[in-house]
């Protein structure tokens, strides 16, 4: 309510009924009169201060909810709009690293087909010792090896063997190679305990050796096998560097050139390794220059023999993965579920436990996996698992669950074993003889690793993978998962491979 000067005390007059306080009639005193309105002018002051008061502590509280409604209002809207700044930012940071891989990769897949194997098949290879012994002579600048072991000798495994020669020739290339360019090999510490020969060997030659302990970092190994040559090249697969990788183990890897923005990111997990040495512990948080931006929900997109693939390399364990990496067991998984209509799985070992555990483990995540997509979405399933003189008995009653699902009109899950024949002169040689494969292909995706598939080679055990999807390409030229899939088929109908059923007796069929 607003105060003029026909306000008194709260109460408004009309104009005609004010009356002149000169010609009122009274019976008071003049003093008391005067007393009475300086009483009353006071009042009226009170009144007045009273009322700009409440108008002030009105307007104020007006203003404080406005402003208090406004904030409710624009900071969501500032936070969104920073946060779309910030994913904006981040995309155009993630465009602008994928934008520079315009590389003309080149993929190949390379084996290692043991001694007196033979396939009535077409499906053909280059060897792993070819491969490695090009990626040695290209070598321009560097070359980083991440390795398990090294017996690359006869003198390693106390042998006379013709067929370690390719081994022996590879160790004295990279002995050769070492005086030259940049050789760095980062090796599971376990190794000590195995032949030093080849290692002391190329620290002779300037190579740069450095022990991981992983056992007790992370209670596992270094399993993983790989290549990065010049920051541009790689190969990643199964082979050890072991002269029987080459010639008396049934092996599967891949092997990319010219691809520097793979190289790369395969660069991180060496460094990883690389750091490890120099540590008694694994970081909580990894330093940013080991994270990658590419994983199974943001892959690279390249071009891969001149086709367009989504690409990304997985890493185990979980520890070992800086921010953006993808373990290795969500890539299984995720390759798996991914599959519309079949999962091919060629391993050395699948076993739904923790093997190496000091107390029994039951670990059933891909086992259960395998049989959800299968029940679920009849995915056809088939596992090609590998069998010789050092199998785990408990294998084969996990695997005779698996098999005894088998029914195409419900469900359609194989298991079959293959074993690598052995002459008298082969059964001699220690570790050898046995498909070391550690691949799986979907309708979808080829993917190529280094662990064996029970719970240690994912939960403690240093491993990695790289995992291709060409689903989308528009090519003449046959894919990476295509060329993987007929490695797989020839293999499953050929004579080393054999169904696995109640009757089957490990020691016949290994």
């Amino acid at each position: 309510m607003s105060l003029d000067s026909s306000a008194y005390n709260g109460f408004v007059f009309p104009p005609n009924a004010l009356v002149s306080l000169d010609t009122m009639k009274s019976d008071i005193p003049y003093e008391k009169m005067v007393n009475v309105e300086l009483s009353r002018g006071e009042t009226h002051l009170g009144s007045q201060k009273y009322y700009r008061c409440l108008i002030f502590l009105t307007c104020l509280t007006t203003i404080l909810l406005i402003l208090l409604s406004l904030q409710t209002l624009l900071v969501p809207m500032a936070t969104s709009s920073s946060s779309s700044s910030s994913k904006s930012s981040g995309q155009q940071e993630h465009l602008l690293i994928r934008e520079t891989c315009t590389d003309p990769c080149r993929i190949v897949l390379v084996e290692s087909i043991p001694e007196g194997l033979v396939f009535n098949s077409s499906t053909t290879h280059q060897s792993i010792y070819e491969a490695w012994l090009n990626l040695i002579s290209g070598a321009q600048s560097s070359l980083d090896i991440a390795s398990f072991y090294w017996t690359l000798t006869n003198n390693d495994t106390h042998t006379h063997e013709d067929t370690a020669k390719q081994g022996e020739q590879i160790l004295e290339e990279l002995g050769q190679l070492s005086g030259k360019v940049s050789v760095r090999i980062a090796v599971d510490k376990t190794s000590e305990k195995k032949p030093m020969n080849d290692i002391n060997f190329l620290t002779g030659s300037g190579a740069d050796v450095r022990m991981v302990n992983m056992r007790e970092l992370t209670s596992g190994v270094l399993h993983t096998k790989f290549w990065i040559v010049d920051k541009k090249h790689i190969y990643i697969g199964s082979a050890n560097m072991d002269w029987r990788s080459l010639t008396q183990v049934k092996e599967l890897g891949a092997v990319v050139y010219d691809c520097s923005c793979l190289a790369n990111d395969l660069g991180k997990i060496f460094e990883a390794y690389w750091y490890l040495n120099q540590t008694e512990t694994v970081p909580a948080h990894w330093p940013q220059k080991y994270s990658t931006l590419y994983n199974k929900d943001t892959p690279m997109q390249l071009s891969l023999n001149g086709t367009d693939a989504s690409v990304y390399l997985s890493s185990s364990p979980p520890s070992l993965c800086a921010e953006g990496r993808t373990p290795d067991l969500q890539s299984v998984l995720s390759v798996i579920a991914d599959a519309q209509q079949f999962v091919y799985i060629a391993v050395m070992n699948f076993l739904p436990t923790m093997e190496y555990s000091s107390h029994k483990r039951y670990w059933a995540d891909i086992d259960t996996q395998l049989r959800r997509v299968a029940y679920e979405r009849n995915v056809r399933v088939r596992l090609l698992i590998s069998c010789w003189e050092n199998t785990n008995p408990i294998m084969f009653p996990f695997l005779r669950s698996l098999a005894s699902l088998q029914d195409k009109s419900k469900l359609d899950i194989q298991v079959r074993i293959f074993t690598v024949p052995s002459d008298p002169r082969q059964k001699h040689i220690p570790y050898a003889r046995v498909n070391h494969n550690k691949y799986m292909v979907t309708d979808k995706v080829a993917y190529i690793g280094t662990s064996n598939w029970s719970g240690d080679y994912f939960v403690n055990t240093a491993g990695s993978a790289l995992v291709v999807n060409q689903t989308w390409a528009q090519s003449t030229t046959s894919t990476v998962q295509e060329q993987l899939q007929a490695v797989f088929e020839r293999d499953w109908d050929s004579p080393y491979s054999t169904d696995i059923n109640h009757r089957t007796n490990r020691k016949v069929v290994c």
